[in-house]
């Protein structure tokens, strides 16, 4: 997955800069963004501050790790349905 070269900081003031009144295309021009980022960047960061930043990414991090866990376990359970199945 692509890291995105700007910080959560970076994406929280662009967005809050946004929300303060100044116009998209001088905001898309300044940082080098295209629109569509900064629209999918203000759906997901709009009305957000750091501290629900952090918990975010938090959250998406453990969520990631269930479902991994879920995905071994899931085969593990497979492949002793198969085994058990042969016999």
């Amino acid at each position: 997955m692509k890291r995105s070269t700007f910080s959560e900081g970076q994406i929280l003031k662009m967005v809050k800069e946004y929300e303060s009144g100044r116009d998209v295309q001088s905001i898309c021009r300044e940082y080098g963004v295209s629109r569509a980022t900064f629209y999918n960047w203000k759906k997901k960061y709009s009305g957000m501050d750091g501290s629900q930043v952090k918990r975010l990414k938090e959250l998406e991090e453990e969520n990631r790790r269930l479902k991994r866990m879920y995905a071994d376990l899931s085969l593990d359970h497979q492949m002793l349905k198969d085994i058990l199945g042969k016999k």
